[in-house]
């Protein structure tokens, strides 16, 4: 098995700077490539500014900053990656563009080396199909924000060998990560049900059952979760929230944008969200926590029955990556097959009507 000690992180964004420093905190020689001077003059100062704040938060030693700066390198050829044990690649979330720098990659980098893509909507195995050796590669799924959220997607395509997920789970280790190891899905173990959850969320909006704070109000009582959906999609911006959920509408017609999510997300807006919600009055807010549940539910069901991912994945990446106070598997547990199969049914039934 090859010991991952230098990986190279190819893109230098939000989510490629925050791998990076994800990987400088596990102590990793790590090289950020991009093709803009100004992006990585951007990212070197972020790197600078999470190192300092986590001494002057008292996380670790100035002497351990230096160590983790001391280990970052920056370029804008791809030919920097040739010595990395793993690369990450975290472009713009476009088929042709990340088959593209695959392509490029396995030019400079060695046999031994294993590629990764942070994909969040696209199909490994597709990316995979411009690599002359695949068996090398899979998804490694990074939630935002990436140098704090702990939890990575370890996504093995059909073509993914078992040395490349034992080295990829050891480094995550290293990184002091959380691995949630799933089957090459759209959707993969997480978004699978979160997307349906936020889309879910918009819908509600449709059909005037509240307002966004009214609708967030309601999901963090009853998921437990610090933010509600809306809060949540702002974060992450809309569009990519959009294309996200578009990713699964091949999936059936519950799984297709609502109007009002395709309307903000297509215009690159954000959600209006009020700071103080209006009380909803009870059969209200049982309604919209009935179509969040069944929304949920209904996706968790459907990935259990394919196999995506175990329950105790799926528990563990809802409690991990979103904050729910309970995973939706225990949740469906605890109130009971009948339960579940109305919550689930009457969703089904408003998408039904709908189209």
């Amino acid at each position: 098995m090859t010991v991952i000690q230098k990986i190279a992180v190819i893109g230098s964004g939000t989510m490629g700077g925050g791998i990076a420093i994800s990987a400088l905190s596990g102590g990793l020689k790590t090289v950020l490539v991009d093709t803009s001077d100004a992006s990585l003059e951007q990212a070197q100062a972020r790197v600078h500014k999470y190192f300092d704040r986590q001494v002057s938060k008292e996380r670790m030693s100035a002497q351990d900053r230096e160590n983790a700066l001391s280990c970052l390198q920056v370029s804008t050829v791809l030919s920097a990656a040739s010595d990395a044990d793993l690369v990450v690649e975290a472009v713009f979330e476009d088929l042709d563009i990340k088959k593209s720098v695959f392509s490029q990659l396995e030019q400079v980098v060695s046999r031994t080396c294993h590629l990764a893509t942070n994909t969040s909507a696209l199909r490994v195995s597709e990316i995979a199909s411009a690599l002359e050796y695949p068996d090398r590669f899979c998804g490694l799924h990074y939630f935002s924000p990436a140098e704090v959220n702990p939890v990575v997607e370890v996504v093995r395509s059909d073509m993914t060998q078992g040395s490349t997920v034992t080295a990829t789970l050891s480094f995550l280790g290293t990184c002091r990560k959380i691995p949630i190891e799933c089957k090459d899905q759209s959707g993969f173990a997480l978004n699978r049900f979160f997307c349906p959850y936020t889309n879910e969320a918009a819908r509600c909006i449709d059909d005037g059952l509240g307002t966004p704070a009214q609708i967030d109000d309601v999901a963090k009582q009853v998921l437990g979760v610090p933010v509600g959906p809306f809060f949540v999609m702002n974060i992450v911006k809309p569009r990519i929230n959009l294309a996200a959920i578009r990713n699964l509408a091949h999936l059936g017609p519950f799984y297709e944008p609502a109007r009002s999510m395709s309307a903000i997300g297509d215009a690159d807006a954000s959600w209006e969200i009020s700071d103080a919600p209006a009380t909803l009055g009870a059969s209200a807010r049982q309604v919209i926590t009935d179509r969040l549940l069944g929304a949920i539910f209904f996706a968790v069901k459907q990935e259990l029955a394919e196999e995506v991912a175990t329950a105790g994945a799926i528990d563990l990446g809802a409690c991990r990556a979103f904050g729910f106070a309970k995973g939706p598997v225990e949740m469906m547990r605890d109130l009971g097959a009948d339960a579940v199969n109305t919550l689930i049914s009457s969703v089904t039934a408003n998408v039904s009507v709908s189209h």
